[in-house]
């Protein structure tokens, strides 16, 4: 990217959240490259309005925006039109839960490049991303740092024999199915590997946001103690590589310094790695095809990595795992389900109310229960969504009356 290429025009919902913060970061070191047009988040107004002052984007949105005055720099626009205009390159999806949905889809629509860091945008609603992507020309960029790394590792390898079985990929580049064996995305087990089972159930929230090697928000964290976090990720890589559920593999990898791995067919495994540091992942999708240099972001130093460490996790510790999995092979509003309890689990386990090990039984408890459509339409999930949050949390003050 030079200086006489016009900068892209960047949009970033979920501002003030943990991806959001770093994504802002790295457009910081990168002024002339990026330009950020639009800013949204949820109730951290205050923040909202220092990120304004800062970026000063032409539109900006907040939660009770419709009913509020906004003091600062930028008019109010709700995501879904400001994701949709003309002037706009690139959209940053890094809301919580279900509220990324509808923006990620209007932008698909308009031709943008979404750069997704949002887990439950793909799992509740892969079939209409799929189309979205289809009828508008757009990509889907993911900011994960294991879908990044398995994107990063099946880049250029376009020489092979279309397999029948893949779908069609969300992901910009080239490769062929016919030349891959595996997707392996990897995991740290969490704050809770080493744990005897027998006292799991001691478990309290400050345990569970202790993660031994990343620093993210609350949910994902907590998804990461109990591996839903691995399941989501499953689900994701169906639909963003277009990979049959065989083809996808799970290892325990305690160091995070290996983010994904492909083995090929010709038993050739390919690996990316990489600091923990959510701004390498986020600087590659920004930047693609290009890679920058950025002297803010860390080097990894292979001389002082003592061992690299793989193993299978363990389904009697990690349940949620093997339920994610299962939502997502059966597919329908099943992943609806499976996201939105798991959501809803997650807020009464931080908020003392459940156990960490009342969240695969609520989880599965929801699925058990479910009578799933096939072919959901977007206000189908949405309500779904709600409803089933509703309910499982209200399933749950009912016991403690």
């Amino acid at each position: 990217m030079s200086a006489s290429v016009p900068p892209r025009r960047v949009v970033v919902l979920g501002s003030t959240g943990s991806i959001g913060r770093q994504t802002l970061s790295v457009i910081a070191a990168f002024a002339p490259h990026w330009q950020v047009v639009g800013l949204a988040a949820g109730k951290n107004i205050a923040l909202l309005a220092e990120q304004a002052e800062t970026f000063r984007p032409d539109a900006v949105w907040f939660e009770g925006a419709e009913y509020a005055r906004w003091p600062g720099p930028g008019r109010l626009q709700p995501p879904e039109e400001m994701v949709s205009r003309p002037d706009v390159d690139t959209v940053v999806v890094a809301t919580s839960g279900r509220a990324g949905l509808v923006p990620t889809l209007a932008a698909l629509r308009a031709g943008k490049a979404v750069v997704l860091a949002t887990k439950e945008v793909l799992v509740i609603g892969g079939p209409l991303i799929a189309e979205a992507v289809l009828a508008g020309c757009g990509e889907v960029r993911p900011v994960d740092s294991e879908h990044s790394a398995l994107w990063q590792c099946l880049d250029g390898e376009s020489d092979g024999i279309p397999v029948p079985e893949w779908g069609r990929p969300l992901v910009p580049g080239r490769f062929s199915p016919g030349r891959v064996s595996r997707l392996i995305l990897t995991a740290s087990g969490g704050p809770f590997r080493e744990w005897p089972l027998e006292r799991l159930p001691e478990a309290q929230p400050e345990h569970a946001l202790r993660h031994p090697t990343w620093r993210m928000g609350r949910k994902v964290t907590v998804d990461s103690a109990t591996l839903m976090n691995k399941g989501l990720e499953v689900v994701e890589a169906h639909w963003l590589f277009g990979a049959p559920w065989d083809r996808i593999d799970v290892l325990l990898h305690p160091e995070s310094l290996v983010h994904a791995l492909v083995e090929f067919a010709d038993g050739t495994i390919k690996a990316q790695l990489g600091p923990t540091d959510m701004r390498l992942p986020i600087q590659y999708a920004l930047s693609y095809p290009f890679r920058l240099p950025n002297t803010d972001l860390p080097r990894l130093d292979l001389a002082a990595v003592r061992s690299l460490t793989f193993c299978r996790p363990d389904p009697n510790r990690y349940p949620c795992f093997d339920l994610a999995v299962e939502a997502g092979r059966l597919g329908g509003t099943y992943p609806v389900v499976l996201a939105a309890a798991d959501e809803a689990a997650v807020d009464l386990f931080c908020e003392g109310q459940i156990r960490l090990t009342d969240i695969p039984v609520l989880i599965r408890r929801a699925l058990e229960t479910h009578k799933p459509l096939p072919n959901p339409s977007l206000s189908a999930i949405l309500n779904l969504y709600d409803e089933t949050q509703i309910r499982l949390k209200e399933a749950v003050q009912w016991r403690r009356c």
